[in-house]
Formats: C-alpha cells, sequence, structure tokens
C-alpha cells in the first residue's frame, strides 16, 4: 500500500465523474481511500467555480488544509477541477502549501503527477486546455452500487453570457460512439442498472467527429443488455432535433 488518499468533490456530476476516474488512478498506483483528513497522504479538492459560494468553500477548505499539512509535512495536496483552470499559479500564491493545480483537461495525468511530487517534490501547476483531447481508458473507482457516471463529451461551444463553463471547459470534445458503449457495457457488467450520460451540452454530441449524433448514441446505449434505466444531463434546448425527440419518445429504457 502507497498511502491514502482523501478526495473532496464540490460542483456538478461531471465533478463527480472526473472524481472516479482520479480515485481510480490512484488505487491503480496502490493508494486506499480514508474519510479522515488527518489519515490521508494525498487530499485532493476538486473544486467548483460556477458560483462564488462554492469557491468560498474551496478557499475555507484550503485553509483547513494548511493547519494539517503544518502537522504532516509530506501530505501531498492537489487542487483539481474548473477552480484550479480558472486560477492556476494564483492559487499557490495564495496558498503556497499546495503542491500542484491540474486543471479541467488533465485528470488523466493525475497518477503521474502524484507520483512525481511524491519524489521530487516540486510543485506542478498544468492548466493547458488541448481543443481535442477526451479522456479514455483511465481506472474508475465508481460511487454506489446502482447507478453509473458516464461522460460523453466534454466542453461546451455556446459562450453563453452569464456562464463561464466555456472558459474553464473549453470546446466541445465528444468521445467516440464504441467508447461510450464500452465503458456502459463494463458497467452493467459490474451490476449498475442505471447509467447517466454527461456532458455540458448532450444535444451536442457527436459534431466534432461526425460519427454519430446524440439520438444514436441514446438508441446505442438503450440496446445494451443489463441497463434498465439511462438518463442524461444538461443538454441546450437549441440543439434539440425531432430524431432526438423521436428516439426518446420510443426508447426502451430512456427515462428523459
Amino acid at each position: 500500500m502507497r498511502g491514502r488518499y482523501k478526495i473532496l468533490v464540490y460542483g456538478c456530476q461531471m465533478n463527480v465523474a472526473d472524481a472516479e476516474r482520479m480515485e481510480g488512478q490512484l488505487q491503480a498506483a496502490g493508494y486506499v481511500r480514508t474519510e479522515e483528513t488527518a489519515d490521508a497522504d494525498v487530499i485532493l479538492i476538486n473544486t467548483c467555480c460556477v458560483r462564488e459560494t462554492a469557491e468560498d468553500k474551496v478557499y475555507g477548505k484550503i485553509g483547513e488544509i494548511k493547519k494539517v499539512k503544518e502537522r504532516h509535512p509530506q501530505l501531498i495536496f492537489g487542487i483539481t477541477g474548473c477552480m484550479a483552470q480558472k486560477e492556476g499559479e494564483n492559487l499557490m500564491r495564495r496558498a503556497p502549501h499546495i503542491d500542484f493545480v491540474l486543471g479541467t483537461g488533465k485528470v488523466q495525468e493525475l497518477g503521474r503527477i502524484v507520483a512525481e511530487i511524491a519524489a521530487e517534490r516540486a510543485p506542478v501547476v498544468d492548466v493547458a486546455l488541448d481543443a481535442h483531447a477526451v479522456e479514455e481508458d483511465l481506472p474508475i473507482a465508481r460511487g454506489g452500487t446502482l447507478s453509473a457516471w458516464v461522460p460523453i463529451m466534454y466542453g461546451c461551444n455556446n459562450y453563453c453570457t452569464y456562464c463561464i463553463v466555456p472558459y474553464v471547459r473549453g470546446r466541445e470534445r465528444s468521445r467516440m460512439p464504441e467508447e461510450v458503449v464500452a465503458e456502459v457495457r463494463r458497467a452493467a457488467a459490474d451490476g449498475y442498472r442505471e447509467v447517466t450520460l454527461l456532458g455540458q451540452n448532450v444535444n451536442s454530441y457527436g459534431k466534432d467527429h461526425g460519427q454519430a449524433d446524440f439520438a444514436d448514441l441514446l438508441h446505442m446505449v438503450d440496446a445494451v443488455e443489463g441497463i434498465r434505466r439511462v438518463r442524461f444531463m444538461t443538454s441546450h434546448p437549441k440543439d434539440i432535433s425531432d430524431k432526438l425527440i423521436d428516439t426518446i419518445k420510443n426508447g426502451t429504457h430512456i427515462c428523459e
């Protein structure tokens, strides 16, 4: 066993799904979960910046972790998620006890970053956003036993005046349909009976790669043996089509 980790998650369901992939990487590296902050060798805060109250909570928690790190100097403390993407190095300037800041497009790098810091203790800030990168083949430590979160796309192209999401999640990038269906099948094989397909705007799924649109993907997932309920979030009404409406209407397990 390498040590113990604790992940604190703020914000949306996509953050929960990202945290499950972070947990998977830590467990693959030999870490085990703990609920006790004082027992942890690695602490991550997966952050949200859509609302100011979420940021305030994170800053309060960062202050609490400082006291823990004073007692446990070898603790590895990282900030991930949307607030990490937005603030970057500013977080370290405000709180030098942070060991790394990892942006929303770097979930797949967590295991490597933690290993490097454990070996070298050099701080890391990586908030680069690749316009085409999607996360595939990551180990997943799912929470619960009934419902599974399955990201199908990342980012948003709408740039609504009031919304920060495109700036911290990047532009739309869709996973390939066969990868999504394969993940749903693995979840079903593990005993999950409900899946929620996740994206900042699921109705735009597939516009970038052209292999399948959201209606096609829903139809594929609806046919996976063992899945009894298919849900999705979130969607933008401007991108809904008659084809999608018909798919939802005629689906066997589609709930929304």
